[in-house]
């Protein structure tokens, strides 16, 4: 018996070690000099990386958004984020909104990872939006953990109903004058309204991410994303009480709307406001003016951010992938 015990615990090991495999790094140099500075590779089981997207609208330019998802399929990230505005919007007609978001998230699919929705001013932008936005997609603002970070995911337009209808309407006059009357579009109440600033967040979402961020006390960092910079707005409506109850961690702010790439530090975090994924720009090379994706990488020290330009970011033949090099995608072109 026992050595039949014997057989069977040496049986055991060997299909443990089988199933290990063979270590991941190996050389025929048993020891002393080698060609390497060390085996201490940058591949810890908790590292992973993940890519941010930006605006796409206003003024979308058709074909760059599948140049980005080409690129993303080479890079391979663990999923992908958005700042919003990821649909023309500004509608009440449900057909049409509804193909829209067909469109983009047929766009969206051609990179194989998750796709995380944010929703921006376009995508959000009157009762009927939220409504489609809620049948299609759930929540509007959310939380989640991967790898212990955890993801914040803010609603900029989280007007009361009557407040949401009032600036929908205030949105369609300032944009119809555009087309008409440029001069005098800039007069109009909405170019001068906080909320198409900044965006405003609602009480009952504040207690949420307080409650999100309570319960969370552990995480390694902390990274909230949003289409408006709500951190620009004061007093009530603001980011301030969630900022405030992320005070004592490590925590990122990321969001878009200006399509200018800025980076600022408040609150000893880093805030940074991405340029466009496909979006309107500017195109004289002036700071911020790109066409890009962050991608971040997250370590046991916190994010490491990148930010690659759809320029930038070739294929195996030395090439912007999706037929890219025909876009107007460079700072300046």
């Amino acid at each position: 018996m026992t050595r039949i015990t014997s057989l069977l615990g040496a049986l055991a090991l060997a299909v443990l070690l089988g199933a290990a495999g063979p270590p991941a790094f190996r050389s025929d140099i048993p020891k002393g000099p080698t060609p390497w500075t060390h085996t201490r590779f940058d591949d810890a089981p908790g590292d992973f990386a993940f890519a941010v997207v930006s605006d796409l609208e206003s003024g979308y330019r058709p074909g760059v958004f599948d140049v980005a998802a080409a690129q993303l399929e080479l890079m391979r990230p663990a999923f992908i984020m958005t700042v919003g505005d990821m649909i023309d919007g500004g509608t009440e007609d449900v057909a049409r909104l509804k193909q829209e978001w067909d469109d983009f998230d047929a766009l969206a699919a051609k990179a194989p990872a998750p796709f995380f929705h944010v929703a921006g001013n376009h995508d959000m932008t009157n009762l009927t939006q939220r409504r489609v936005w809620e049948e299609r997609y759930g929540r509007r603002y959310y939380w989640f953990v991967y790898k212990d970070v955890l993801f914040l995911v803010l609603d900029t337009e989280d007007y009361a109903p009557e407040r949401m209808q009032q600036i929908y309407k205030m949105r369609a006059d300032y944009l119809a004058a555009r087309k008409t009357d440029p001069a005098n579009a800039f007069k109009l109440p909405y170019a001068s309204l906080i909320e198409s600033k900044v965006g405003e967040i609602g009480p009952d979402q504040v207690a949420y991410f307080q409650k999100a961020i309570a319960d969370h006390p552990k995480v390694r960092w902390t990274i909230a994303l949003m289409h408006k910079p709500a951190y620009n707005r004061q007093g009530s409506g603001g980011l301030a009480p969630i900022e405030a109850a992320l005070k004592g961690r490590p925590y990122t702010i990321l969001n878009g709307h200006l399509h200018r790439y800025s980076y600022s530090q408040l609150n000893g975090a880093d805030h940074i406001m991405l340029g466009t994924t496909g979006g309107e720009r500017s195109f004289d090379g002036s700071a911020g003016g790109m066409d890009h994706f962050m991608w971040i990488t997250m370590t046991k020290d916190g994010p490491r951010i990148a930010n690659l330009r759809l320029d930038g970011v070739l294929d195996k033949t030395g090439h912007v992938p999706a037929n890219g090099e025909r876009l107007c995608i460079t700072p300046k072109c």
